[in-house]
């Protein structure tokens, strides 16, 4: 059992973060629970690295201390699964706005898939989604994309190291992606049908490692509560 003393001290706790929380909900979570069983008022606690509500897995939060490593654990490489459904685009390029247009899928074959990969191989450039939290003159994009403004968004620069179609089930295929920091999935669901002269969307997607942080020993955040002692006792 953690004590008081170590939250403060400082914790890296590996979270599976649920569909449809915000990273933000999960952080909360787990300062209102450390507060409530040592019936404190302040804690620094905070996340490394944001995952959309519409994705789950490996979310590391840190504690106390720790905070101070966020930026480094930041920076470190992301593994990914998920699915790209081919033959219709999507405003956010997920599932957060409803299909937008639709393409043909019928020229798409396993091996024209298998031969548009080394497109998204190593350093790549891609458009950040609309629907996105990066900030634009000290707003967040997805503002300016509820409110129907357009807005200018440049491009940038990642590098994907790894890349593999993991089964094709047309319209759907499923992969697993070990990119850099700053590299939307999304975005390359969005580019990845381009490429293959039709449309695409993320329509799902898990984080499975930080580094070499696990989501295989991370812990269910609505069970976190019941892993500290009664009381806030040792």
């Amino acid at each position: 059992m953690k004590t008081l003393e170590d939250f403060l001290e400082g914790q890296i706790l590996l979270v599976d973060k649920p569909l449809t929380w915000t990273s933000f909900q999960a952080v909360n979570k787990i300062k209102w629970d450390i507060r409530k069983t040592f019936n404190i008022k302040k804690i620094k606690v905070g996340h490394a690295g944001t995952l959309d509500p519409l994705a789950t897995g490996l979310l590391i939060i840190c504690t106390g201390k720790f905070t101070k490593k966020i930026t480094e654990i930041q920076g470190q490489s992301k593994e990914y699964t998920g699915t790209i459904t081919l033959g219709g685009t999507t405003p956010s390029f997920d599932l957060e706005t409803e299909v937008n247009e639709t393409f043909p899928t019928d020229h798409i074959t396993a091996e024209l898939i298998q031969d548009t990969i080394p497109q998204f191989l190593g350093e790549i450039e891609q458009i950040p989604p609309v629907f996105s939290a990066l900030k634009k003159d000290g707003k967040r994009l997805y503002e300016y994309a509820r409110a129907g403004k357009e807005v200018e968004i440049k491009k940038r620069q990642v590098t994907v190291s790894e890349f593999e179609i993991t089964a094709i089930n047309l319209p759907n295929i499923t992969f697993r992606i070990v990119c850099s920091k700053g590299t939307y999935i999304r975005s390359i669901a969005n580019d990845f049908g381009k490429a293959l002269q039709s449309g695409g969307h993320l329509s799902s997607l898990r984080r499975t490692k930080i580094g070499e942080y696990n989501v295989d020993i991370a812990i269910d955040p609505t069970k976190f509560g019941e892993m500290l002692p009664e009381k806030g006792g040792n």
